[in-house]
C-alpha cells in the first residue's frame, strides 16, 4: 500500500437513482441527461466530495442501445456533449486536482459480447469519441467484454494524444480463479496482451463481483512482467450478484447487493492492492460512502 493509488468515482447510474434523478430502464443514466442534467452534476459532486481523484462521464448509456436508433440519430451528439460538460465543469470547480475519464462503452449492450457488430460500432464510438474529446483527460472504455471491443474503441480514438484506459468486465458466474476470463471467454491473460500492443496506458476490471477480481490483478500483473509492459492496473467492481451468460442487458433493475458495505468493500480492494492495483474504484452500485472509504485508506 506504499504505492500510489489513484481514486476512481463509484457508480454514476445507481448515484443518480439515490439522489432522485429520473431513471428507468431502457435509458439507465441517460434519462437524467434527458430530462434533468443538474443531478448529474449532483452526482459527480458527491463523488468528488467524497474523495475521487477521477470522475467518469455519464455517457455510458448514451448509445442506441439504451436511448432508441431514433433519439441517438437526433440527439446523442449534444447529450454526450452535455455529459462531458457536466464533468469538466464538476472536475474545474473541485476543492481539489481531479480528472475527467470519457466513459465509452460496450455500444451493443453489456455483458453481450455476442452482440458486437463490427459493422456499425465505428459509426457510433465516433458520435461519442467527438463529443468527450474536448472535455476528457483521458478515454476510458469500460465494461467491455471482449478483446474485439477494446481494438474497436482504439481505431475510433485513434492517436489522438490522450490516454487510454481499457476496463473488462469479467466472467462472474463460473469463474476460475486459476484462468479468469472475460465473458467472451477469452483469457485474462490474452486480455492483457492485445490492450498493451493496443498502447494503451492502463488495463483495469470492473462491474463484475469484488470476488473475482483479485485473481485477474494477480494474472494481469504477470503477463505484463513477462511482456515487458508498463501499464497501469485497475479495479472497479459493482455490487450485483453474479450475472448470467444468458442475462438480457437492459432487461431490469439488478438486485444490489446488502453485504457490500464500505467497510467490506475496502477490504477487497486492500486485496487488488497487494496484489498489484493502483487505481481503485467502484462501479454499479459502489457509492459515495465506498469511495470516502477507499480515499481515507490510500490517501489518507
Amino acid at each position: 500500500m506504499k504505492q500510489a493509488i489513484t481514486i476512481l468515482d463509484g457508480g454514476t447510474g445507481r448515484e443518480l437513482k439515490r439522489i432522485g434523478a429520473p431513471f428507468r430502464q431502457p435509458e439507465w443514466s441517460a434519462l437524467a441527461l434527458i430530462k434533468a442534467p443538474e443531478y448529474v452534476a449532483q452526482a459527480h459532486r458527491n463523488f468528488i466530495e467524497a474523495g475521487a481523484d477521477i470522475i467518469t462521464t455519464n455517457s455510458y448509456a448514451v448509445v442506441p442501445f439504451h436511448i432508441g436508433e431514433e433519439r441517438f440519430a437526433s440527439d446523442g451528439r449534444r447529450l454526450i456533449e452535455i455529459a462531458g460538460q457536466l464533468a469538466r465543469q464538476a472536475a474545474d470547480a473541485a476543492p481539489h486536482p481531479v480528472r475527467v475519464a470519457g466513459s465509452l462503452p460496450p455500444v451493443f449492450g453489456s455483458y453481450r459480447a455476442d452482440l458486437f457488430d463490427a459493422g456499425r460500432v465505428q459509426d457510433i464510438l465516433s458520435v461519442l469519441v467527438q463529443g468527450l474529446r474536448p472535455y476528457i483527460d483521458h478515454w476510458q472504455a469500460e465494461t467491455l467484454s471482449s478483446i474485439a471491443e477494446a481494438q474497436a474503441v482504439r481505431t475510433a480514438i485513434g492517436n489522438d494524444g490522450k490516454p487510454l484506459w481499457i476496463s473488462f468486465t469479467l466472467d462472474d458466474e463460473d469463474a476460475n480463479p486459476a484462468t479468469p476470463r472475460l465473458r467472451s471467454g477469452e483469457t485474462v491473460a490474452d486480455a492483457v496482451r492485445a490492450v498493451a500492443a493496443l498502447g494503451a496506458a492502463a488495463i483495469l476490471f470492473n462491474c463484475s463481483q469484488p470476488e473475482v477480481m483479485a485473481a485477474a490483478v494477480a494474472t494481469a500483473r504477470q503477463t505484463l512482467a513477462e511482456i515487458g509492459a508498463d501499464l497501469q492496473i485497475g479495479v472497479y467492481a459493482n455490487a450485483f450478484p453474479p450475472q448470467r451468460k444468458d442475462a438480457e442487458a437492459n432487461a431490469d433493475l439488478d438486485e444490489i447487493r446488502a453485504d457490500l458495505t464500505a467497510p467490506g468493500y475496502l477490504k477487497f480492494a486492500q486485496d487488488w492492492v497487494a496484489c498489484g492495483a493502483s487505481i481503485v474504484g467502484g462501479c454499479c452500485g459502489i457509492g459515495p460512502e465506498h469511495i470516502a472509504a477507499l480515499k481515507a485508506a490510500f490517501r489518507p
